[in-house]
């Protein structure tokens, strides 16, 4: 817990206090329940087929989860980076083995609780209950968004939508991942890039 910076905690703290108005001695037990992980590039996570149900926000890095397929292809699910939190919405909503592998793509620094540490913890205190909501909303939601855009928006638009959010995350991903979570080929994506930078 040391080696988390006091900026990151920081930003935790004044999250958690927005959600449900507790101050940093109240929500103490939370952050005394997490640990701190580091992860080296190209590093998994959370292997497919693990029951684990680790819930970690990201201080440091970027990641990616993904699944092989039959072919050996492999399929992005999403990328996630620095404030953003990561977790197998397979093991935590579906209470099931993930089907998805979760891997570095940089050297990162993570924030990690154990879900069912953190949900006995919520449970046991109703002031915490908006906090326990969120995270499963937040789940759902996502996974939600991306089939939303996938049903409304063009591959160029999912792309524009994802520099909106992060412009620097296509430096830091090869182009066959960003392809890949996008539902596009690499030379799509290729062309994708062409046409904005002309229209522009």
């Amino acid at each position: 817990m040391n080696a988390f910076s006091s900026a990151a905690i920081e930003i935790l703290q004044e999250f958690l206090q927005k959600l449900t108005g507790l101050g940093p001695e109240e929500t103490a037990p939370l952050f005394e329940a997490s640990s701190t992980v580091t992860l080296q590039a190209n590093q998994v996570y959370i292997p497919q087929g693990d029951k684990s149900k680790k819930l970690a926000f990201i201080e440091k890095g970027v990641m990616r989860a993904y699944a092989i397929k039959e072919n050996g292809d492999e399929a992005t699910l999403y990328i996630r980076w620095e404030g953003q939190l990561i977790a197998s919405h397979d093991t935590i909503i579906n209470l099931r083995p993930s089907r998805f592998i979760y891997r570095a793509l940089e050297d990162c620094k993570l924030l990690e609780v154990d879900y069912d540490v953190l949900d006995n913890i919520m449970r046991a205190k109703p002031e915490f209950e908006p906090l326990r909501n969120f995270f499963l909303m937040r789940m759902l939601s996502e996974s939600l968004d991306m089939i939303e855009s996938f049903v409304f928006l063009s591959p160029e638009e999912r792309y524009q939508k994802l520099i909106s959010d992060k412009f620097n995350i296509v430096n830091r991903v090869p182009d066959k991942h960003l392809a890949s979570m996008l539902g596009v080929t690499p030379v799509s994506l290729s062309r994708i890039r062409k046409r904005i930078q002309q229209k522009h």
